[in-house]
């Protein structure tokens, strides 16, 4: 067997997926991620009439638009129903203080030698 044994190697595989090259650049410097995200060569046309007319807007801007708008109409949901949350929590938490303090002056009041211990337990504070 001595020619014909095959030699092992060691192979490197990776199962790890690619970072696209800068995009960690970008992203540190508040940039796309990707070059073609968005930005001036994206979102505005590629070539407009002699006259000054501008191009029809093209298939990818459409959809970039329309992909924007219900971005932006998601945030404004999301945000309405944030301070909707934020007011009804406030308004759950007055009306468990108001019953707090309605079970408070329901409660028994002391009488007799137990008044004046608690008048002079709060004329001491």
């Amino acid at each position: 067997m001595g020619d014909s044994t095959f030699r092992l190697s060691p192979r490197f595989f990776s199962l790890t997926a690619g970072t696209p090259a800068g995009s960690k650049w970008r992203l540190e410097h508040g940039l796309a991620r990707s070059g073609s995200e968005y930005g001036p060569l994206t979102d505005l046309p590629d070539w407009s009439y002699a006259d000054g007319r501008p191009a029809p807007a093209m298939k990818g801007q459409v959809r970039r638009q329309r992909e924007r708008a219900e971005f932006a109409k998601r945030v404004v949901d999301l945000s309405e129903e944030m301070d909707r949350g934020m007011q009804r929590w406030k308004q759950e938490k007055e009306d468990a203080q108001a019953m707090e303090e309605k079970k408070k002056s329901l409660r028994l009041k002391p009488k007799g030698r137990l008044l004046l211990e608690t008048k002079k337990s709060r004329d001491a504070l």
